[in-house]
Order: C-alpha cells, then structure tokens, then sequence
C-alpha cells in the first residue's frame, strides 16, 4: 500500500523538488563569493586527486625502464606526497569555506519562517499544534543544510571526478577504456538507486512499526494500576509482542536488501575492473600500452568507485530532505490571511471612538457567530457586554484586534474602517487584558515591560502600583527579577491576572478591552481588581466582556448578547427594571454567589 502512494505522489514530488531548490538560491547570494570560492577548492582537490594515478603511472613506468639502475627520481616520489597533501589540504579548505555559507542560509530561513508564522492569521495557529510545527522548523532548515552538503561535499565532487576522468581516459587511450569504465558506473548507480528505492520501503515501515510498539509500550506503563486493575498484563504483553513480531520480519528484509545491494555492487565492480584488465594486458602485450598504463586505468577505475559507495545513503538521505524542504517552503508560500491594503494608513486617535457597524460574522461559512451587531464606545465611556458562553462576546475583541476580518458590516475607530488601517498602528492603539493571562518563562520585570519595551524603571513600577502588584513584587525575595515559570513561584492567577493589567497600563493605550478579566478570581481579589480597572479605566474608552455581572455594575452601558445579536442594552439599573433576559442571569448569579457564601461559612 504504501509502495503505491508513493509512486503517486512522485511525478508532483520532482516538479516541486526543483522549485525549491531554486528557492534556497536567495539564502545563498550573500555569500556567493565564498560559495565560488568552496567550489574552486573542491575542483582543486579533484586535480589533485586525479594527478594521483597519473604519477603512479610515471613512477611504474621510471622502475619499468630503470630495472638495472633500480632509481626512481625522487621528484616523482615529493609529487606523488604533494598530491596526496594538496587534494586533503583543498578538501578541508572547502568545508571550512563553505560552513559560513552553510549555516548562514540555515539562520536565514530559520528567521525567515519564524517572521513567516507570526504574520499568519490565528485561524492557522488555533488549528496548528506547536509542537508539530516547530519539529517541522528545526526538520525544514536542517534539510537546507543537508541539501547544500551533499551538493558540495558529495554529488559535484563527484560529476568534477568523473569528467576530469572521461577527458583523461578519451584524450590518451583507447575509446573502450571509457566505454567500459562509465558503462560500469553506469550500471552501478542505477542498481543502487534502484534497489535504496526498494529498501526505503522496509526502513519506513521499521520506524513505524517501532514507534508503534514503543508507544504501546509506554502506554502500558502509564496506564500500569488500570492494567493491574483488571489483571491485563497478559494482554498488554501480547499487544506489544505483535506489534514487534511484524517489526522483526520487516528488520531481517531490511538487512537482507543491505547484503543483496553490497553483494550486487562488488559484483559490478569486480566485472567491471575484470573487462578492463582484460583490455588493458592485451594492449601492454601487443605493446600499446605501458604496465604504468595498466596501473592508471586500473586506478581510476577503482577511484570512481569510492565516492560511489556511499551512493545510496546520500540518495536517501536527499530524497528525505527534499520531503522536509518542501514543507518548509509549502509553509513560507501559504499567504496570510488578514493583510494590509496597499495604501493602508497609520490609525489617526483622536476621541478614541469604537463603532461596531451592522457586523456580521462566521468562522466557518456554515456557522453564523455574529449578526447585525451595532453598537457604540463612545469617547471614555465603559461598556460592558455580557451574555452566555457561546454567545459571541470574545470574538468582538478578536475583531476589534483584527485578528479577522468581518464578514459583513464595519468595525471603526474615530471614524475609519479598521480593515484601511495597518495593523501595526491599529494594535499599537489597543490593550487588551484577556481571559486567560499567558506569561513569558521570563522575569516579572519583562512580562511588564513587554507592554511598552522603552519604558523605564519608574514607569513600570508605577504600573505596578496602579495594578495593586507593586507590594506584592517588592515582598519578593528577588523582587522583578523573579522568574514567572519557576516550579518554586507559581503566581496566582489573580497576580499573574494583576501582571497583565500592569503590562495593559504601561501601553498606555486610548483603548482598553477587558476580556474576562476577572473570571480566574475569587471574590476579594476581584473586588480589589476591579477598583484598580475603575481607576484605570477612568480616562479611557473601556470594552469589557465579562461572564460575572458583579464586574460591570458600574459600566455606563451594558449590552446583552445572546446567539450572535444583541438582545438587551442599558445600565444595570435599567435592564434590572426591564425584567428579561438580564434580569434572569442577575437573580441567578446572586443565588448561585449566596450558596458558595454559605457553604464557605
């Protein structure tokens, strides 16, 4: 089954194989000084390395001729040793030039997909899993890596060997000697292809199956006191048995496939070199040819064969990174999906005006989340929209922020659409404090400063202060340069919801969005938060979306949202007055705060 997938998906496979290598080209321009100079020391070291069989041939010849005098001119011998040396000398040039070049271009991508998946809409990253991308980053770049090495360290060395060979062998012997030699190379490489092709196979489904029985395994071992409650060892070890019975039949195919290609390849070769012996002491008997010779082409012949040796793990390991690379690149290629319009302006605040204009909107075609919402923030006003779970009240805050973009209808602020704005501006306007508070593995100080990075010391404590954190910090045996992720200082979730109001402050933003601010906290710490948001939000436009209506008794205008429209707005004591939906939530929330009063007593 999988031997047919994969033969589907090839012909596609190879058209973007050369799109994106054409790709890497960019990552390589900036050195490409270097890159020409690596490719220079590698045709040096392949002179080199062809000179060696061509001096063989002279000092054979020398001790040929010189049987009496048994002298071989020591200039030959000094050669012979230099060659050896300028060919490793040229070899390890190359790899030091080259590393520059190299993991240059691996940094490039590697910032340049980070950039990448930043711009990205929050639709893409809601449904990614972190993990998986990230394994694809760290596999994408390295394959980057991989690619350019065998390039130059294994697939042009060995085309620059093979040609300087062909000229040598076609200038100075007969036509045979060439014919036989990359006949036989010939044959080689296709048989090793072919059969790496094949074994792939069993390599797959080895990985596969260890990783399934190894995951069995592990299972087993969590789950160990379910096991031992229902007296299931038996079964756990027969699962695990099964799985690696089939992974050992497809190892010993594996093995075998790696006998059947080296016992295929000596068997080539040895013809190969057998041929051309047979040519080769025919011509030195009918004097044609010098023993020197013989040893030359002899040499050669065995020389093209070293490099090819470890054909078929470059040829895997190439077909694997180019999988990896194309992920890489179908990744960079995916267009995000909230962009700027070409002659986007920067958001000009004036009052700080939020409207919501007949907006409509759905994440999926299908599913309606908003509909003809119309409302008003007006200049230092806090509102406050309350409602069921599900109703749609935090996606006003994701729209707000642009994270989408509406379906129908208009988001303004002062007057312009936030959608002819550049995001930048819009987000540098607006600070939200959200439900859930996620902190850097960092210190406090830089979780407060993140709001507004050129804030100084004075700043940030007085942010501090105003979000009635400042004692708490200062209590610290290590002050704001408390790590926020050690296993010992665990915040809170009201201190940690205290930090993200102080990083909302130091923005210093004309818009505050409050989304559940306060649902991770207990009565008194909400309480005393929310005196702090009343102070802060005094001089702001404030949008708060809460679940508890005690939050927003004091809000100017509360809206009541439920299925996607708004149902019901007015002050508290107003909507109270009105007896609907509002009034039910009150009433219910107030019993429901009674009981938890009594049973805490």
């Amino acid at each position: 089954m999988a031997h047919h997938n994969q033969n589907q998906t090839k012909p596609h496979r190879d058209r973007r194989d050369w799109h994106n290598l054409r790709a890497m080209l960019p990552f390589l321009w900036e050195y490409r000084g270097r890159a020409m100079f690596a490719l220079a020391c590698l045709v040096l070291a392949k002179i080199a390395n062809v000179g060696i069989p061509m001096l063989l041939k002279q000092i054979v010849d020398n001790l040929d001729q010189a049987q009496e005098l048994l002298v071989v001119p020591v200039a030959l011998l000094l050669g012979y040793g230099a060659l050896r040396l300028s060919s490793s000398l040229f070899n390890e040039l190359r790899d030091v030039v080259f590393a520059r070049v190299r993991y240059h271009a691996m940094r490039r991508l590697s910032t340049r997909v980070l950039a990448h998946l930043h711009s990205l809409s929050l639709r893409f990253h809601l449904e990614r899993r972190t993990g998986a991308i990230s394994r694809d980053l760290e596999r994408g770049t390295r394959s980057v890596s991989s690619i350019l090495n065998y390039m130059v360290f294994s697939i042009l060395p060995m085309l620059v060997e093979f040609s300087l060979v062909a000229v040598i062998l076609l200038t100075q012997y007969a036509p045979v000697f060439t014919l036989v030699t990359f006949s036989t190379v010939a044959v080689y490489i296709a048989f090793t292809l072919a059969v790496t092709e094949w074994r792939m196979d069993f390599r797959l489904q080895m990985n596969r199956l260890e990783s399934e029985s190894g995951g069995q395994a592990v299972d087993s071992l969590i789950n160990y006191e379910t096991v031992k409650y229902f007296g299931n060892e038996q079964l756990e070890l027969e699962r695990f048995d099964t799985a690696l019975d089939a992974w050992e039949g497809v190892a010993v195919k594996s093995q075998t496939s790696m006998s059947i290609l080296n016992f295929g390849q000596g068997t080539i070769i040895a013809l190969g070199v057998m041929l051309i012996m047979f040519y080769a002491t025919a011509s030195v008997v009918d004097g044609s040819m010098t023993i020197g010779d013989l040893v030359l082409v002899n040499a050669f012949m065995l020389q093209l064969f070293i490099p090819l040796n470890f054909l078929g793990m470059v040829y895997r390991q190439i077909k694997y990174s180019l999988a990896d690379m194309d992920l890489i690149f179908k990744l960079l290629e995916r267009k995000p999906e909230i962009q700027d319009k070409p002659d986007a302006r920067e958001l000009r605040l004036e009052k700080g005006e939020i409207r919501f204009e007949k907006v409509a909107f759905a994440y999926q075609e299908d599913r309606e989340i908003l509909r003809q919402v119309d409302f008003a923030v007006r200049p230092g006003e806090k509102v406050a929209v309350v409602g069921h779970s599900g109703a749609g009240k935090s996606t006003l805050a994701r729209l707000l922020f642009r994270f989408y973009d509406v379906t129908g209808g208009r988001v303004t602020i002062d007057g312009q659409d936030i959608r002819d704005v550049t995001q930048q501006s819009l987000r540098r306007s607006i600070a939200i404090v959200p439900q859930d508070t996620v902190l850097f593995n960092n210190t406090i100080y830089y979780n407060i400063v993140y709001g507004r990075y050129d804030a100084n010391r004075d700043e940030i404590e007085a942010a501090a202060g105003i979000a009635c954190i400042r004692d708490f910090i200062e209590r610290l045996p290590k002050g704001y340069e408390t790590l926020v992720g050690e296993r010992g200082l665990k915040l809170s979730g009201g201190e940690k919801q205290r930090i993200a109001i102080a990083r909302a402050i130091l923005k210093k933003p004309r818009i505050l969005v409050f989304d559940e601010a306060t649902s991770s906290l207990d009565s008194k710490t909400e309480q005393s938060i929310l005196e702090t948001l009343r102070q802060v939000a005094a001089n702001h436009t404030t949008l708060v979306i809460a679940h508890r209506l005690s939050t927003v008794v004091d809000a100017d205008r509360i809206l009541v949202m439920e299925e996607g429209r708004i149902i019901e707005q007015g002050s508290h004591q107003q909507l109270l007055a009105k007896g609907g939906v509002y009034r039910e939530m009150w009433l219910l929330q107030q019993k429901q705060s009674r009981q938890r009063l009594a049973e805490g007593e």
